[in-house]
């Protein structure tokens, strides 16, 4: 309902340099304007806009010149300043456009001297030698030859020099990648920059075909045969290069076969050579010396499967389908295409070639179809419905259908409802509707399930070939099958696309074979009663479903219906109130009536003057039991068509009347529609308003407003004045303390929403403006809420005090100022976790207030360096760095004091608060504007070495075997010595040796520990310890492990923060950075440390959230030894991993602690656009330690592979990118299952499980046997083919050890995955004799 703004286009002015301006002046006329000095006051102005409106006023001017102008030298100047100004101009920049469409329509005499001057620019251009400002030469030839005459007439003219300048650009643009490897950044320019150029040589023979279409240039001597030579075979190469972006590679296939085309003689012996090319039958006698010489790598047998895919791209794409050009051969290669097309989709599993494979399938079938016109009978035979090769690319839909790509899955339907047109096509005369093929597609659908999302986008496309009814003779019931399928979200959009194909096609057919009104009621009795059954009666998601995506489709096909629905509805809404499980009439009123007035079928004052819905069935329905009947009330006041709409009196009574009972509600989604909706309203009194102030201001208009709503505009703005002072009143009384988390969320969202729709740009009327509502109580409110436990709250709180915090801060006196402060201080370093986010949010809006240095500031630093000369210093930034340097003394002075006794530490002033604030005070800072640029480097150098001298304390907690259980003793001389015993006692036990030796205790340690048995009890027991003030407190082996891992995990979060203020691009002064390129590798070494030594839980998970924050800047960062980092460390924890060294450190328990977390960050911060080679060189490496090859290697790297696999598989960021590996990950489980090494059974078991999830997905319901989360065994086995013969041979040895002469009854380890697996496969009705892949071979070791 609320409208989009409308975006400003930005248009860069152009600048003349000296000598062009010269020029114009030596030729403009004061007294008259002519050419230059139109272009003089043109390049005056600095607005690109207004030089727009300049430059269309060339037209009229040089319309007037006669045929002498041609030679005038004025007239030569200005062309020549036109075109040093076009070819200077950016491709994206409006200017640019506008200028081309001005010269096109230059008078037929001008042309000559325009093209001359043209020529000479763009000969300038063709110069350019740099490789790096190729891009904009590029650019410039793409344009001229994009309905530019002038522009093409100068290609024409220089066709030899932009020919050689693109041979010699693409030779340039491969050495520069080749020296550039490694370096991502540069060598993605480079790849954007090679497809431009392979896209504009392209251009260049489509476009000016005539220019190389004459006889002369076939000679083999001649220069552009030659070229024409050399750009075929640097195409080739970059075809063939597996390192270069796919999308060159896919462009590189198109230019190969556009070329060729353009070369090959005779042309209709062209597409028996590339259908030679695609079955690797080439002869080398049968072809042209200068193909070979060009091509010739192209000739061999075994060409890699993506560059047949982008060979069969290329022959679809630039060969001419239509109208049978291409006689028999043409026909032969098309079969040929598909074969090859159908043969690769088997073992191309990576995702972007898998999609890109489905995208030319789908191309191959409109080709298809575009050759059928003109066919020949044979072909019409091999293309038909019953045919083998339809038959292959069926097996191809039914695989790919439930694929968990969109794009595919998008590709898969195209192709669908293609191949039913081809089949159309090959019968056409017959009658299709009781064609054997459409009848048994039809049988076959209908008897699939109804979870297969598959079947819904393919019934809809054959509704479309045969008709609705012929599918309803079938089976009545279809339309309440699939009715009651949208209980569930993911099949709701299919099922309500289905249901709108269905029923908008049954109403065509009626109003074609019917009279109007006979066949209404059959019509609703089919597509409406069911709806109104289970709307009344359905669960509560299958009714919210229905309502968000078929009724809206139902009542757009016939809004008619709309009063059916009511008069049913209405005749049962005071009998059927519904409960708080069902909506009942009541509730499914209410849900049509609000569905009809947001798509504009309704207006609500017509249907509540008219008496069909009165106020007090809309009360009803505001406070009903059944809380979505409530939102539908709600959305029926709020939703409407027009935003401008005027909100009425009664309907603003009705939401104050909602909102006393309504702002409590338990459901967070509840909560997010009543914001979601209040906001819709405000905007509509919002804009309502705006209209209704320029009507004030119209007097004849106002009259017409006040016949429609039988008020003056004024009062009605009055009225709407005092309804959001109500609802503020209503809010901030709902805000009071104690007051629950729903209520408060609820309350500040609103607010919010309110400060943002009514804040508009000065100078505008405005109806309402939250500042106004605001005092000092209620500003105390919003501080109070940062008190909430709920953080959420806190950030709610905080976001509406920023938008109000002109006003907020001016009613802080410096009393109040400094009791905020000194209680911002004192909760930074209080015991209990949640406190310190309270001084966060509190220090972060105390900033913002000037008298902060003075008043509170003042008392804490002594020596207060104040920065009050520089005025341009912002009162953030000097306040931030106050409040950051306040805090940074205090907590170097706790870390000295913990260093003493961590116990202390842990009771009295735990050092995490502190650091929490300054992340926090850090994060809203603008780092791009800095002014204090030099006192920054010094915190932030200070900063670092706070987190290292902090984490030291803290982390022999965390590394400990067994963090949970242990208090360090004191470090005073006499337990000094005790200590070191108890830590080498209970040093972590998950070291490598513990696999491989049983400890042997030292006989001198079992004495001292005898001595030590008192002492030992404090670990477990609760230590009692004296604070400075004397006062007795207690201290638990928890309250010591919070203090460290929170502190570990403030370290973590800052260190993080600080390394996204390394400058992305590294300038030449690196002083520009607030952090230096050293510091950024040291911190690198510090979570690498950390992470692979860290053993409590909570420590190195968000050690891993800092970690994430630096490997994302690493990939973003120019610098090469940066960016080369991840790698490097990746390698060095790999070799680490296989080394298996006993002296190694890495925690072979705890699931592999943070070694899993430490391979993620590195993976997942790779661009995944890339190739990806980390994750390609990491999954080798770690699924060859996963399923050994020979049993004698140690059991740890196994362990750790299999657990550093599963989290792999488990995240969502690697997408796809995971998904062919995830066959190797199955047979290491099932592998590893046999280990005799418990730990390795128990990672297998866990890989296991996340692969499951991983294949089919999340298990949501608790049905066993449901459908939902299985495959049909054709579709797994295509996706993972390995797999096939994998399971099979493992079955077969599970049952010959079952079948084994011994008496007693051995199972095998792996039976239970292995059925498993096989469990969640079932057989479709679509399994065609085709697939090679049958489930049938399992089944006689399964009866076994």
């Amino acid at each position: 309902m609320v409208l989009k703004k409308k975006k400003e286009i930005q248009v860069d002015a152009f600048f003349l340099d000296h000598h062009q301006l010269e020029k114009l002046q030596r030729f403009s006329k004061a007294e008259e304007q002519n050419l230059a000095s139109l272009l003089l006051h043109c390049a005056e102005l600095r607005n690109g806009i207004q030089q727009i409106q300049c430059i269309k006023q060339i037209v009229p001017l040089v319309k007037q010149m006669d045929e002498n102008s041609a030679s005038d030298p004025m007239v030569k100047a200005c062309l020549d300043v036109l075109g040093e100004m076009y070819f200077s101009l950016g491709a994206k920049n409006p200017l640019k456009k506008v200028l081309a469409s001005s010269l096109n329509s230059l008078p037929g005499h001008l042309m000559v001297p325009a093209v001359q001057s043209f020529v000479c620019c763009l000969q300038e251009e063709l110069k350019t030698t740099d490789v790096y400002l190729y891009r904009r030469v590029l650019d410039n030839l793409a344009s001229c030859m994009e309905d530019f005459s002038l522009g093409r007439a100068c290609i024409k003219n220089l066709f030899e020099e932009v020919l050689q300048f693109l041979q010699k650009l693409l030779f340039d643009i491969q050495e520069e990648n080749r020296k550039n490897h490694g370096n991502r950044i540069v060598q993605t320019q480079l790849m954007h920059d090679l497809l431009i150029a392979i896209k504009v040589s392209m251009m260049l023979i489509q476009k000016l075909q005539e220019n190389i279409q004459g006889s002369l240039w076939k000679h083999s001597e001649s220069f552009v045969w030659q070229s024409m030579c050399s750009l075929l075979k640097s195409c080739t190469n970059f075809l063939i290069d597996a390192t270069l972006l796919q999308t060159v590679q896919t462009t590189s296939g198109l230019a190969v076969i556009l070329f060729t085309r353009a070369m090959y003689e005779p042309a209709e012996e062209l597409p028996s050579l590339i259908s030679d090319l695609l079955l690797g039958t080439v002869e080398h006698s049968g072809v042209p010396a200068w193909f070979v010489r060009s091509c010739g790598v192209l000739c061999t047998a075994e060409l890699p499967d993506s560059v047949l895919l982008f060979l069969c791209h290329g022959a679809l794409a630039m060969l001419d389908w239509k109208n049978g050009s291409m006689g028999e051969n043409g026909e032969k290669l098309l079969l040929d295409i598909a074969s090859v097309l159908l043969s690769l989709s088997s073992g191309l599993k990576e995702s972007s070639v898998a999609t890109s494979l489905s995208r030319i399938l789908a191309i191959w079938t409109n080709s298809a179809l575009a050759a059928l016109v003109s066919a020949s009978p044979e072909l019409k035979i091999k293309l038909n419905g019953n045919s083998d090769i339809i038959g292959k690319v069926l097996e191809y839909i039914y695989t790919h259908w439930d694929h968990p790509l969109d794009a595919i899955r998008h590709q898969t339907k195209l192709i669908f409802k293609n191949l039913l047109q081809i089949h159309q096509t090959t019968i056409a005369g017959s009658n299709g509707k009781s064609d054997p093929f459409f009848a048994r597609l039809i049988n076959h659908l209908l008897s699939l399930d109804w979870h297969v999302k598959g079947k819904y986008a393919s019934l809809g496309c054959l509704v479309e070939c045969v008709g609705t009814e012929n599918i309803l003779q079938l089976d009545r019931t279809i339309p309440v099958q699939i009715l009651d399928v949208m209980s569930d979200q993911s099949l709701a959009p299919y099922a309500s696309d289905l249901l709108e194909t269905m029923f908008t096609n049954h109403k065509a057919h009626f109003t074609l074979s019917f009279q109007k009104g006979t066949w209404i009621d059959q019509w609703h009795n089919i597509w409406v009663s069911p709806l109104l059954l289970i709307l009344c009666e359905g669960n509560h998601d299958q009714t919210t479903y229905i309502i968000d995506y078929y009724l809206p489709k139902l009542l757009k096909c016939n809004p008619d219906s709309l009063s059916y629905m009511i008069r049913i509805l209405q005749a049962s809404a005071d009998a059927n109130l519904g409960s708080c499980s069902t909506r009942g009439a009541l509730g499914a009123l209410m849900a049509c009536l609000r569905t009809a007035r947001a798509h504009g079928h309704l207006e609500l004052s017509n249907i509540m003057s008219s008496g069909l819905v009165s106020t007090e069935c809309l009360k009803q329905g505001l406070v009903h039991q059944h809380s979505q009947v409530c939102i539908d009330a709600l959305g029926l006041l709020c939703e409407t068509h027009r935003t401008t709409e005027i909100v009425s009196l009664e309907e603003m009574q009705l939401i104050l009347f909602f909102m006393m009972y309504n702002l409590n509600s338990q459901s967070p989604s509840v909560r997010q529609q009543i914001v979601s909706l209040l906001r819709k309203l405000f905007c509509r009194i919002q804009e309502s308003s705006q209209v209704l102030y320029k009507l004030e201001q119209n007097k004849t208009k106002q009259e017409l407003v006040e016949k429609s709503t039988k008020m003056p505009p004024l009062r009605i703005l009055q009225q709407y004045k005092d309804f959001m002072s109500s609802v503020c009143a209503r809010l901030f009384e709902v805000l009071f303390p104690g007051s629950s988390h729903p209520t408060r969320f609820c309350a500040l969202s609103i607010l919010e929403s309110i400060a943002e729709i009514f804040s508009v740009p000065k100078g505008q009327a405005q109806v309402f403006q939250l500042n106004q509502e605001i005092d000092s109580a209620r500003v105390q409110t919003l501080i109070q809420c940062f008190a909430s436990t709920f953080e959420e709250v806190k950030i709610l709180a905080f976001r509406l005090l920023m938008k109000l915090h002109d006003v907020a801060l001016n009613l802080q006196g410096s009393e109040n100022l400094d009791l905020l402060f000194q209680a911002a201080i004192d909760l930074s370093t209080s015991t209990k976790p949640y406190d310190c986010v309270t001084a966060s949010y509190l220090l972060n809006f105390l900033v913002y207030h000037k008298g902060l240095q003075h008043t509170a500031l003042g008392k804490w630093l002594e020596h207060n360096p104040q920065v009050e000369e520089n005025k341009s210093v912002s009162t953030v930034e000097k306040n931030t760095l106050a409040v950051i340097k306040l805090l940074l003394v205090n907590v170097e002075e706790e870390i000295f004091q913990a260093k003493k006794s961590l116990l202390r530490a842990a009771a009295s002033f735990p050092m995490y608060g502190r650091v929490h604030c300054i992340t926090g005070a850090l994060q809203q800072l603008p780092f791009n504007n800095l002014a204090l640029v030099s006192e920054w480097k010094e915190i932030v150098t200070r900063l670092i070495l706070m987190s290292y001298s902090l984490s030291a304390v803290v982390s022999p907690v965390v590394q400990s075997s067994s963090p949970e259980g242990l208090i360090p003793m004191d470090s005073d001389p006499e337990s000094a010595g005790r200590l070191q015993m108890i830590l080498h006692e209970i040093q972590p036990q998950d070291t490598n040796d513990y696999f491989m030796q049983a400890k042997i205790l030292k006989e001198h340690c079992k004495e001292e520990s005898e001595n030590l048995v008192d002492q030992r009890t404090t670990k477990n027991s609760c230590m009692e310890m004296r604070g400075k003030d004397r006062q007795a407190c207690d201290v638990t082996a928890q309250m010591v492990l919070v203090c460290c891992w929170r502190s570990m995990k403030e370290v973590s979060l800052l260190l993080g923060t600080l390394c996204k203020l390394l400058p992305s691009q590294t300038t030449s002064q690196p002083s520009e950075g607030l952090i230096t390129v050293e510091q950024v590798k040291n911190i690198g070494d510090y979570f690498k440390h950390h992470l692979l030594q860290s053993r409590h839980r909570g420590a190195f998970e968000l050690a891993y959230a800092g970690f994430v924050q630096l490997t994302e800047m690493l990939s973003r960062c120019n610098s090469e030894s940066l960016h080369k980092m991840p790698e490097h460390w990746l390698s060095c924890v790999l070799e680490e991993i296989k080394s298996c060294d006993p002296s190694s450190t890495l925690c072979a328990t705890r699931r592999s602690a943070g070694i899993p977390f430490y391979i993620q960050a590195l993976l997942a911060s790779e661009p995944k656009k890339g190739k990806t080679d980390l994750l390609k060189m990491a999954m080798k490496e770690l699924i060859s330690l996963a399923a050994p090859l020979n049993e004698s290697l140690s059991v740890i790297p196994q362990v750790h592979a299999l657990n550093i696999l599963r989290a792999l598989y488990r995240d969502t960021r690697l997408g796809e990118n995971i998904m062919p590996y995830v066959a190797d990950g199955i047979k290491a489980s099932v592998l590893g299952f046999m280990s005799p090494v418990w730990a390795v059974r128990n990672s297998s078991t866990l890989l296991f499980s996340a692969l499951i999830t991983r294949i089919f997905g999340v298990k949501r319901g608790k049905d066993e046997n449901s459908k939902k989360n299985r495959m049909t065994g054709r579709e797994f086995f295509s996706r993972f083919p390995s797999l096939y013969p994998f399971l099979l041979k493992q079955l077969e040895v599970v049952t010959s050890t079952l079948n084994s002469e011994t008496e007693e009854l051995k199972i095998h380890p792996s039976l239970f995955l292995l059925l498993l697996i096989l469990g969640r496969l079932y057989p479709s009705p679509m399994d065609g004799s085709h697939s090679a892949l049958s489930t049938a071979p399992f089944v006689p070791f399964i009866i076994r």
